[in-house]
């Protein structure tokens, strides 16, 4: 009789003594095998960065994930060295944009960065406020944000997202020249797109959990409809 197993190493073209143990039992050098065979089956993904990759990365830009009559249009402060790096918007390990998508369920799983292009599909896009790649948000200019702010009004008024949610209130505040502007939904609106702001998905935002966080989404997701 020809077992699972000898089957399976039929299909390795391995001869099963070679790789069982006592009383039949695979070895390490078996579960090895298949688990390799098992890598090899798997989806390939995008690799990380390396450090050359991240310098190269410096000012260049990261493509919008857009079209029109969106439920929300998400903006985030820039693109990070990582996103840059890899031409996927939040796509730094740690970053919670992508969980909190999930948890306050804009999106019915929880989507890869490389997988951006399917929140079309759900009326959803993101843009950036300011376009140029940096290490940190803090070494963008104010004239860059303000720049920023006033081509995101030109985006709004061309593509007439129902919602533009900025993600990050103190970039918002230079952005619209609203100094006193705090996270959720704003007076201004941007023809007839209406302006929401999220806290920053940053895993450095200590002020807000990964509960808090998502809840916030989900007041926007409530809205959006």
């Amino acid at each position: 009789m020809i077992t699972t197993d000898m089957w399976w190493f039929a299909s390795l073209k391995l001869t099963p003594s070679r790789f069982q143990g006592a009383a039949g039992r695979p070895t390490l050098a078996a579960v090895a095998a298949q688990q390799t065979v098992r890598r090899r089956d798997r989806p390939s993904r995008p690799g990380r960065p390396t450090r050359a990759d991240l310098a190269a990365a410096a000012a260049l830009t990261v493509p919008d994930v857009v079209g029109p009559g969106l439920r929300v249009l998400f903006a985030g402060i820039n693109p990070g060295l990582y996103s840059a790096a890899t031409g996927h918007h939040f796509a730094r390990p740690g970053n919670r944009f992508w969980p909190a998508l999930h948890r306050s369920g804009f999106t019915p799983r929880l989507f890869r960065p490389d997988e951006q292009e399917l929140l079309l599909g759900l009326g959803l896009g993101i843009t950036n406020v300011a376009a140029r790649a940096t290490a940190r948000a803090g070494e963008l200019t104010g004239q860059e944000l303000r720049d920023g702010g006033r081509a995101l009004q030109e985006k709004a008024e061309r593509l007439a997202p129902r919602w533009l949610a900025v993600v990050g209130v103190t970039a918002f505040r230079t952005a619209f020249g609203l100094p006193r502007a705090t996270v959720g939904p704003q007076e201004l609106a941007l023809g007839s797109t209406r302006l929401w702001v999220l806290p920053n998905p940053s895993g450095l935002n200590a002020h807000w959990t990964a509960e808090s966080l998502a809840a916030e989404f989900a007041r926007l997701r409530d809205a959006a409809g």
